[in-house]
């Protein structure tokens, strides 16, 4: 990257930094069971809703279902969000919460039902605007609808995030919207309700989370509360992730799990994440590949390729992990690190590369990238378009 641009660069994400006392974010209103969504329903004056959920999730949403029939809450439902959601999920969702007169929004399920959620919300604040448009930071300043967010990953954070990630599957391209309007007023923190994620949904989606809270730590634009929240999350990732994973109704550890998720997003919420992301969502958009899968996969090789920047705060992700010392060198920990991500990918039989990528996809996936990273991500080390193509050839 030329030295005026990254200069540019710099001086964008400390403005963004020194704002952020002052920017209007908020968490989510917490509970913890689905049990009590009638009381908070009936507390917001809601008489029905739109459920956003997925077509593999219609068992494990049938007690919620239960729950609002008992208490005469009329619920209909949309099921065709896509791994990657997309244009057309949003909008076909949002024809249903109109022809349905909806007052609120549900989203049950992982990120992607969450992100379609968020997009219906942002469709219905702004019904003559399209999502293009909406795309970017700070582009949806009106109220969306009150939204509750039920997880049943322990990965995304999206139920505390100001971001919504759509699918322009025409154009095979993946774009974030971000703004603090898109914080859903409330999240259900239900362990009971990823007791059935596969194991190996529950390894990348905990990928997923790992990531946020790495990526925040070794940014530029940490804060104090960022930097407890993200070595928090690392540390009960470490000690959770392989329990989940092999024992799926382990309630503490999914239990965890879910706050180690919760404060990851907060983590990065407020410090941004990094080239890791930017790398996955190009690869999401172009090759629907799952979001916390490209995360694990693309997360070793994006932080070496950080080097002698990163080593410091590296090393005390490594600490957090239990994976290292305060007596190795910043470098000793820093690899110690690495290496013990990679060993974790292998034991969840998460793989080091992807099929199918091809060559002459990659100058547009690395522009793709590069444009979402581009000013905003606090990066320890700054790239463009031409120097991220690299991490393509890596996973190839």
């Amino acid at each position: 990257m030329n030295p005026l641009t990254k200069a540019f660069c710099r001086i964008y994400q400390a403005v963004f930094h020194l704002a952020l006392p002052i920017l209007p974010y908020r968490e989510p209103e917490l509970y913890s069971s689905i049990t009590e969504i009638p009381d908070l329903l009936k507390k917001i004056n809601v008489h029905s809703v739109l459920l956003v959920s997925d077509a593999a999730l219609k068992e494990n949403r049938k007690p919620l279902e239960k729950i609002l029939h008992d208490h005469d809450i009329h619920c209909v439902v949309y099921d065709k969000t896509c791994a990657n959601p997309t244009v057309w999920n949003v909008e076909e969702a949002r024809k249903l919460y109109l022809q349905e007169n909806c007052e609120a929004l549900i989203a049950f399920g992982g990120g992607s039902s969450m992100d379609c959620a968020k997009g219906v919300g942002a469709r219905i604040a702004y019904p003559k605007k399209s999502l293009d448009q909406l795309k970017g930071l700070l582009r949806v300043l009106k109220k969306i609808p009150p939204l509750i967010a039920i997880p049943t990953t322990a990965g995304t954070g999206s139920e505390v995030t100001i971001t919504a990630v759509i699918t322009d599957s025409e154009k095979k391209y993946k774009y974030t919207m971000n703004s603090f309007t898109l914080i859903p007023g409330y999240a259900i923190l239900d362990p009971k309700v990823t007791y059935t994620l596969p194991p190996q949904l529950t390894a990348t989606t905990g990928m997923d989370a790992l990531t946020h809270a790495v990526e925040a730590y070794i940014g530029n634009s940490t804060s104090k509360e960022t930097r407890k929240y993200s070595l928090e999350a690392i540390r009960l990732i470490f000690e959770n992730i392989e329990k989940a994973y092999t024992k799926g109704d382990d309630d503490e550890a999914r239990k965890n799990m879910l706050h180690a998720s919760y404060i990851a997003g907060i983590a990065f919420s407020k410090s941004y994440v990094g080239y890791i992301h930017a790398v996955a969502h190009s690869l999401g958009g172009q090759y629907n590949i799952p979001h916390g899968l490209a995360n694990a996969v693309l997360m070793p090789y994006v932080l070496k390729e950080y080097g002698a920047c990163a080593y410091k705060k590296l090393h005390d992700c490594g600490v957090a992990a239990g994976v290292a010392t305060k007596n190795d060198t910043h470098e000793q920990g820093a690899n110690k690190f690495i290496d013990a991500i990679e060993k974790l990918n292998q034991r969840m039989k998460i793989p080091a590369h992807f099929e199918g990528i091809q060559e002459k996809d990659i100058p547009l996936m690395a522009k793709h990238a590069a444009k979402e990273a581009n000013p905003l991500y606090p990066v320890p080390k700054l790239m463009d378009a031409k120097e991220l193509e690299k991490f393509y050839y890596m996973v190839m």
